[in-house]
């Protein structure tokens, strides 16, 4: 039983783990950290930089912060707009009301 705890507990790390940043900083770069540059790099059309933030973390971790950071940024908007998270996420993608 125990085993089966430290094999998910150590995929959940593979998956956390982060790669340290360039120039020196011993401080490795945050999952969502590398989603908001990695988001703000595709907004930008920047491909080196999205490509860059990419291999900060592990795709499933990069995945899981985009999804977060998509997830605050509806509601937040939602909020501001005094609209339905459904209804902003519908009109940011185009699509027609439900």
């Amino acid at each position: 039983m125990w085993g089966r705890f430290r094999k998910a507990g150590g995929r959940v790390a593979d998956v956390l783990r982060t790669e340290p940043k360039a120039e020196g900083d011993k401080r490795p770069h945050n999952l969502f950290e590398a989603a908001a540059t990695y988001v703000t790099a595709g907004a930008e059309d920047d491909q080196e930089r999205a490509d860059e933030a990419a291999g900060w973390v592990s795709p499933e971790a990069l995945s899981f912060g985009v999804n977060e950071l998509a997830c605050r940024a509806v509601i937040a908007l939602a909020r501001e707009r005094g609209e339905s998270p459904e209804t902003v996420a519908r009109e940011l993608l185009g699509l027609p009301a439900a």
